[in-house]
């Protein structure tokens, strides 16, 4: 497991990866910490490819993520985490939404929950998800950050298709 320190509009990203892929990308106003677990050496060469992506997806340059990931979670959990990479950049749904897409209509509260545990923030982008009655709902790095990342897929939208 190795980290790195990613700046962004929405102050310091930590992001932590093994041989696989990204396992973590957490903002700094989130629930999780951004200090990296003890004894986690920083590698910021092993993340030269999220840096890249990630500067190009806050320039509005980049609609979708290519790099690599290996979140670590329940087969129900991959399932929901799999449906929010499925939901289009500028766009929003709601839990019921994804509980239905992944044949499960009466989990909305279980897709709740794993969206909740999504380790791997503006790449798996549980920032999409509202709720039912269109209001914006908890997010792990804050409504704040949810409000900003919203606002600023909207404003990008339609302009690139990577």
């Amino acid at each position: 497991m190795r980290y790195t320190i990613l700046g962004s509009p929405l102050g310091e990203l930590l992001a932590t990866g093994d041989d696989v892929g990204i396992t973590e990308l957490y903002l700094p106003t989130g629930r999780h910490p951004t200090v990296p677990a003890s004894g986690c050496p920083r590698d910021d060469a092993t993340f030269a490819q999220l840096r890249a992506e990630l500067t190009q997806y806050f320039a509005g340059e980049r609609r979708q993520f290519d790099v690599a990931l290996h979140a670590k979670g329940s087969e129900f959990q991959q399932q929901v985490w799999q449906a929010l990479r499925e939901i289009p950049h500028g766009e929003t749904t709601t839990y019921g939404r994804i509980a239905a897409r992944i044949g499960r209509p009466t989990a909305s509260r279980a897709v709740g929950l794993a969206n909740g545990q999504n380790p791997i923030s503006i790449v798996v982008p549980c920032h999409r998800v509202i709720g039912a009655d269109g209001s914006l709902v908890g997010y792990g790095g804050g409504l704040d950050a949810k409000r900003w990342l919203l606002a600023h897929e909207a404003a990008h939208a339609g302009l690139f298709s990577s």
